[in-house]
C-alpha cells in the first residue's frame, strides 16, 4: 500500500466510523502477533464503538481495497490472528449480551463479549453457553465463533459450531443477512430471489450437489474435526446450516456481527475421577474403556512431564497434591441431577476399570474447590510447558491434533518416535483424551536456518502420520498460517479445490484475512522468529538471571496466552490496568510486544526509535508496577522490572518528568521534612500553597498529601529501647524501618516492636538512614538506586554477617530484598544474603518465633488486601496462616493491586485509572464489610488508597491487628480501626510524597533538579 493510499485509508476510517482509529506505530507493534509463532505488522487497527461501527469500517476498507482482520482475544495457536490488514478489534465496546430467551435456551450477544462475562450474566438462569476454552477468562464469542473452538467441556457440550443457532455476517461485498439452517423450500426461495444473497446460496448449493459425495468420504467423523471449512454442514442430513460453516472459518469468508447461541442448563453436581496410569500411553489406550462404561463431563489428561514443569514454576501446587500415584493420569468428570447420582456413576465407572476407590492410582472427590483446582492445573498446561526449566523454549505447531480415541494410544507412540527422531527434547503430552485430543510443544529453533527447515518437515511427516489414523490436523486451534498448507495432505486436492471455491463465493477478492485456510502463506513464512531476527543487544541494569542475563530474552517470555486479559478482578492481579482500560497495549502482552519491537529484530518494525520510543513510554505509562505479571502471568513475564530498566534508557541524559524527582527521591526529601515536622505540615496543607506545589512536583490535584510524624520510628525506637541486641544471638531480629513506617506511620512500627518482643525476639533497629531504593526503581532511576542499596548492605553489615533476620513490615520493600535488588546487583554478596535473610512480618512469627508463635486470639472477622508485591514475590500463604493462628475470619480478597501502586496513583495524569482499578473490587468489598469487620492492609499504598477513596474505614497493618489482641481495657487499637471516620478525617495513610510537594512549590527547586540531573547523569 503506497503511503498515499494508506493516508487516505487513514482519513476515511475517521471521517466514517464510531470509534478509535490507530495508524500509530505503538497499537500497530502491539497487535502484531498473536499466540502463534507468526508476525504481520497490521496496517492499522479500529476499535469500533458499536456493530454499526464496525460495519462502517469494512465499508471503508472495501472501497480503499484494504484487507480485513477481525480479532477477539487473539489467543490464536495458529496465526490467524495476525495479518498485514485492518484489525477490527471487537472486545472493548462491542460487547453485549443483546437478549437472553431462558425457555427456549438461546441468547443473542455481540461478538467482543467474553466468555467467563457471557456465562456469568446466563448464571441467574441456570444457562451456560458450554464450550469453555482454557482461556474462558480472555476469550471473545467472535473468537471462539472463528475457531470453533472447543476446550475440556467439549465432551459435554461440543464444539461452538454444535452451540451456534444463527449468525448475523457482512461479507467484504457488503452481504449483511442472518443465516442458519436453510430447509429445502426456503433455500429455493432464497436462491429464487434477484441479489447477491440469492446468487451466494445458489453458488453453495452448486458446490453441495457437486462435492457432497467427496466431503462425506474424505471428512473424519471424529468430534474434533476443526481443520479446513465446515463443508459437510451444507449437506442434506446437516440441514444446509450456513452458521455452522462459517464457524470455524477464521475470519477469512465473512464478519459475524451479532451471533444467536443455544445455551445449556449448569450442571448441578459433579464428582471428580482422577486415575492414574503408568505413562500417557497407557493412559491413552484407557480413555475407550472410560467411554464405554460412563458419560463423562470432562475427560482430560495430564503426564509426569507436566506435573515437573508446573512444580519448577510453582503453579497449581495444591492441584499437584492431589494426584494419585502414576505418571500419566486421566481426570474424568461425572455429573448427576444429584450429588448421589453423580457418585453412582462414578462408582460404576471404577468397577468397569477394575478399580477400587481405596487404590494409590485413584482419587474420587466431590469438593467443587478441588475439582476446580485440577481443572486449572490442566488448563495451565500451555503456560506450564512454555518456559520449562530444564529444556529449551517450547513453541506451537502442532500442538493440537485429534484422532479417533479408540487410536489414541498408537497415534501417541509413532508421534513420540517421531518426536525423537528429530532430536527435540521429552515434551509433555496432554489434552482432551475423550476426543483424541493431544496437546503439545515442541522446542523448535526458529532462529536457525536448520531449526526452521527441521520444523517444516517435522509438521508435514507429523501431517502424514495424524491423516494416517483418521484424524485431523487441528482438533481446536484452527488451521490459520500454521496448517493452511497441509491442508491437501488430509482432505486431497478435489476438497481443497472446493474450500477455494467456497473462499471465492464469499470472498472473491480475498480481502478477508488473506493467507490463512486457502490460498495460504508457507507455514515457515513470517515467522515471529526466523533467520533474519536479529535484536539490538544493550548493556542493562537488571542482571535477568533467570533469561541468560539477555533484556533480549525476557522479551521472548511473552507467548501471548492473554491471561493479563481477564477482564475479572476477582481472580488475580494481572493486569490491574487493562481492566481498567481494556487496551491491548496496557495489558502485560501488549507491552512485552511493543518491547519486543523495540528490540528491532525485523527489518519492518514499526518502533523505530529504540529505547527514547515514545510509543513504548506511552504504552508504560499506566503500567502500575505491581509485579501481578510475575506471578500470575503463566511465563512470568515481569514487565515491572522491563518497565524500570526501559525508563533508565528512555531517560538518560535528559529532564524527567517532575514526579520522578519529587516521588523518585521521596524517602531523601521526607528525611529532609522530618526535621521540622510541623512546618512541612503546615506549609503542605496551606491554602493554595499545596496546589501550587502538587502542580510543579506532578502530583494529581485530587490527592491529599501525607502529614508527617512528629516523631519517627527510629527515634522512637531510640528513645524507647536503648541500645542494639547482639546481632549473634539467635532470638535477635532487625525490624527494617521503611520510610513509609519511619517518618509517616511510626505507630505501625511500634505495634511490630510490641509483637515480635511479645513472640520472644529480641528487636535491633539500625540507627543511620537506611532505604530500599523502591522509589528510585520504579521511576527508572536505577544508578541511583544502585547506589542507595549499596549504602544500605553497608550500615546492614553486622546483621548480615550474622546472618539476622532483617523483618520488613512494608511489602514492597521485602519484595526488593528478595527480587530487585539481586538482580540490580548479583555480584554483590552482602545484597545475596540479603536475599536470604528478608522476612515478611508473618514469616518471622510463623518460621523463625523462639519456641513457637502462640498469640491471643482475635476473634475477629476480617477483609485482608494483599499487597500486590507480596503476593507476587514472597506469596501470602504465611500471612494466611499467621491470621488463623490468631483467631481472625479473613476474608482474603482475591484481586490483588490497589490502584494506587507507590508513585503511579500519585502521579498527574494516573488518578482516574487509579481509582478505577480501585473500584474493581477492593473498595466495593470495603464499603459492603460490616463496621465491626477490620480492614487489613500491609501496603502503606493500600492503605492509603482506601482511606482517600472515602470509605470511612481506618484499614490497619497486621502487626496492629495483633497488637491490637494485646490490649484488654480502654481505647484498644482494634475498637478505633473499626468505628468508621469521617472523609474528612484522613490523616496518616496519605502515600508516598510529603516534603516532595514543598519542594515541587518553588519553582526554582524544579530547575535545580534538571540541572542536576544533566550534570550528574542520573538514570
Amino acid at each position: 500500500m503506497t503511503a498515499t493510499a494508506y493516508n487516505a485509508l487513514e482519513a476515511a476510517l475517521r471521517d466514517r466510523v464510531d470509534g478509535e482509529v490507530r495508524f500509530d506505530a505503538g497499537s500497530r507493534g502491539a497487535y502484531s502477533t498473536d499466540a502463534s509463532n507468526y508476525r504481520q505488522v497490521p496496517i492499522g487497527v479500529v476499535v469500533p464503538r458499536s456493530v454499526e461501527a464496525a460495519a462502517a469500517a469494512i465499508e471503508v476498507c472495501r472501497a480503499h481495497d484494504a484487507p480485513v482482520l477481525s480479532r477477539g482475544g487473539g489467543t490464536s495457536l495458529a496465526g490467524e490472528c495476525t495479518n498485514t490488514a485492518v484489525v477490527i478489534d471487537w472486545s472493548k465496546y462491542c460487547d453485549r449480551l443483546i437478549s437472553v430467551d431462558p425457555d427456549g435456551r438461546t441468547c443473542v450477544v455481540e461478538p467482543g463479549i467474553v466468555l467467563d462475562r457471557l456465562n456469568g450474566l446466563l448464571a441467574e438462569h441456570g444457562l451456560e453457553f458450554g464450550p469453555r476454552p482454557s482461556t474462558h477468562g480472555s476469550c471473545t464469542i467472535g473468537g471462539m465463533i472463528g475457531n470453533n473452538s472447543c476446550g475440556a467441556t467439549a465432551q459435554r457440550t461440543g464444539t461452538t459450531a454444535e452451540n451456534v443457532r444463527r449468525l448475523e455476517i457482512l461479507t467484504y461485498d457488503g452481504l449483511r443477512c442472518w443465516v442458519g439452517p436453510t430447509p429445502p423450500e426456503e433455500l429455493d426461495r432464497i436462491i429464487a430471489e434477484s441479489g447477491e444473497r440469492g446468487r451466494l446460496y445458489g453458488g453453495l448449493r452448486r458446490l453441495r450437489d457437486h462435492y457432497g459425495d467427496v466431503v462425506r468420504e474424505r471428512f473424519p467423523d471424529i468430534p474434533r474435526r476443526v481443520s479446513g471449512y465446515n463443508l459437510d454442514e451444507l449437506l442434506p442430513e446437516h440441514g444446509f446450516d450456513v452458521a455452522r460453516l462459517l464457524v470455524g472459518s477464521e475470519g477469512t469468508l465473512a464478519t459475524v456481527l451479532r451471533a444467536e447461541l443455544e445455551l445449556l442448563p449448569v450442571v448441578e453436581e459433579t464428582v471428580m475421577l482422577v486415575l492414574g496410569y503408568p505413562d500417557i500411553v497407557a493412559a491413552a489406550e484407557s480413555a475407550p474403556t472410560i467411554l464405554e462404561h460412563a458419560d463423562p463431563v470432562q475427560l482430560e489428561a495430564i503426564d509426569d512431564r507436566l506435573v515437573q514443569f508446573m512444580r519448577a514454576k510453582n503453579l497449581h501446587p495444591d492441584s499437584i497434591e492431589l494426584l494419585p500415584d502414576g505418571a500419566g493420569w486421566l481426570m474424568v468428570q461425572l455429573q448427576g441431577a444429584t450429588l448421589d447420582e453423580a457418585r453412582l456413576a462414578a462408582q460404576r465407572l471404577l468397577e468397569g476399570l477394575g478399580r477400587s476407590a481405596d487404590d494409590r492410582t485413584v482419587r474420587l472427590t466431590e469438593d467443587r474447590d478441588d475439582q476446580r483446582r485440577l481443572h486449572a492445573a490442566r488448563e495451565s498446561g500451555l503456560g506450564a510447558t512454555t518456559r520449562a526449566s530444564d529444556m529449551p523454549d517450547t513453541w506451537p505447531g502442532w500442538e493440537d491434533s485429534a484422532v479417533p480415541v479408540a487410536r489414541l494410544g498408537g497415534y501417541l507412540r509413532d508421534l513420540l518416535r517421531l518426536i525423537h527422531t528429530y532430536g527435540l527434547d521429552a515434551p509433555s503430552l496432554y489434552g482432551h483424551f475423550g476426543h483424541g485430543c493431544v496437546h503439545v510443544r515442541l522446542p523448535f529453533r526458529f532462529d536457525t536456518a536448520q531449526g526452521v527447515r527441521d520444523f517444516r518437515s517435522f509438521t508435514e511427516r507429523a501431517a502424514d502420520l495424524v491423516v494416517s489414523y483418521g484424524g485431523s490436523l487441528s482438533g481446536e486451534h484452527g488451521d490459520g498460517q500454521a496448517r493452511g498448507e497441509l491442508l491437501g495432505r488430509m482432505f486431497g486436492s478435489t476438497i481443497v479445490q472446493a474450500f477455494e471455491e467456497l473462499k471465492s463465493l464469499f470472498d472473491p477478492a480475498d480481502r478477508m484475512n488473506p493467507g490463512k485456510v486457502t490460498s495460504p502463506h508457507r507455514i515457515d513464512a513470517d515467522l515471529r522468529l526466523g533467520t533474519d531476527w536479529r535484536p539490538r543487544e544493550t548493556d542493562t541494569h537488571f542482571g535477568f538471571p533467570d533469561d541468560d542475563h539477555s533484556f533480549n530474552r525476557a522479551l521472548m517470555r511473552c507467548v501471548g496466552v492473554g491471561k493479563c486479559r481477564r477482564q475479572d478482578a476477582s481472580e488475580g492481579v494481572m493486569c490491574p490496568s487493562y481492566q481498567v482500560t481494556r487496551e491491548e497495549e496496557h495489558s502485560t502482552r501488549g507491552r512485552a510486544r511493543l518491547l519486543f519491537e523495540m528490540a528491532q529484530g525485523h527489518r519492518d518494525s514499526p518502533v523505530r526509535d529504540g529505547w527514547r520510543s515514545t510509543a513504548v513510554r506511552n504504552a508504560l505509562d499506566l503500567c502500575l508496577a505491581c509485579k501481578g505479571c510475575r506471578s500470575d502471568c503463566p511465563v512470568n513475564v515481569d514487565m515491572a522490572t522491563y518497565k524500570a530498566e526501559f525508563l533508565s534508557h528512555h531517560y538518560a541524559g535528559r529532564v524527567r518528568p517532575m514526579s520522578h524527582y519529587s516521588l523518585g527521591w521521596m524517602p531523601a526529601l521526607a528525611r529532609a521534612a522530618q526535621r521540622l515536622p510541623r512546618v512541612a505540615n503546615a506549609l503542605l496543607h496551606a491554602p493554595g500553597f499545596a496546589a501550587v506545589g502538587k502542580w510543579l512536583a506532578g502530583v494529581a490535584a485530587q490527592r491529599e498529601l501525607p502529614p508527617f510524624a512528629t516523631e519517627s520510628l527510629q527515634d522512637w525506637w531510640g528513645r524507647t529501647r536503648g541500645g542494639q541486641p547482639d546481632p549473634a544471638d539467635p532470638h535477635t531480629v532487625v525490624l527494617w524501618p521503611d520510610t513509609f513506617a519511619n517518618r509517616f506511620q511510626p505507630h505501625v512500627g511500634q505495634a511490630a516492636v510490641r509483637v515480635l518482643e511479645s513472640a520472644g525476639f529480641r528487636v535491633a533497629m539500625p540507627t543511620e538512614p537506611v532505604c530500599c531504593g523502591l522509589t528510585w526503581i520504579s521511576t527508572g532511576q536505577l544508578r541511583t538506586a544502585k547506589g542507595v542499596l549499596r549504602r544500605t548492605a553497608d550500615r546492614l553489615r553486622p546483621w548480615i554477617e550474622a546472618g539476622t533476620p532483617i523483618v520488613g513490615l512494608e511489602p514492597s520493600c521485602t519484595a526488593v530484598f528478595r527480587s530487585d535488588a539481586p538482580e540490580l546487583l548479583p555480584e554483590h554478596r552482602d545484597i545475596q544474603r540479603l536475599r536470604e535473610q528478608s522476612l515478611t512480618f508473618a514469616e518471622a512469627l510463623i518460621h523463625h518465633a523462639p519456641g513457637g508463635w502462640d498469640p491471643p486470639p482475635l476473634g475477629r472477622a476480617a477483609i485482608v488486601q494483599k499487597h500486590c508485591h507480596h503476593h507476587a514475590i514472597m506469596g501470602f500463604q504465611t500471612d494466611a496462616l499467621a491470621m488463623r493462628r490468631a483467631g481472625l475470619d479473613a476474608e482474603v480478597l482475591a484481586s490483588g493491586c490497589c490502584g494506587l501502586a507507590g508513585n503511579f496513583g500519585f502521579e498527574r495524569g494516573h488518578y482516574q485509572v487509579s481509582m478505577d482499578c480501585a473500584e474493581q473490587a477492593l473498595l466495593p468489598a470495603v464499603r459492603r464489610s460490616d463496621p465491626d469487620t477490620l480492614v487489613i492492609a500491609d501496603g502503606f499504598s493500600c492503605r492509603t488508597q482506601i482511606e482517600q477513596a472515602g470509605t470511612c474505614r481506618r484499614p490497619m497493618h497486621l502487626a496492629e491487628a495483633l497488637d491490637s489482641a494485646r490490649h484488654k481495657h480502654g481505647d484498644s487499637l482494634d475498637e478505633r480501626a473499626a468505628a468508621p471516620r469521617p472523609p474528612s478525617g484522613r490523616t496518616s495513610g496519605r502515600l508516598l510524597t510529603g516534603a516532595v510537594v514543598g519542594i515541587g512549590a518553588v519553582a526554582g527547586a524544579a530547575v535545580a533538579w534538571r540541572a542536576f540531573t544533566r550534570t550528574r547523569g542520573h538514570s
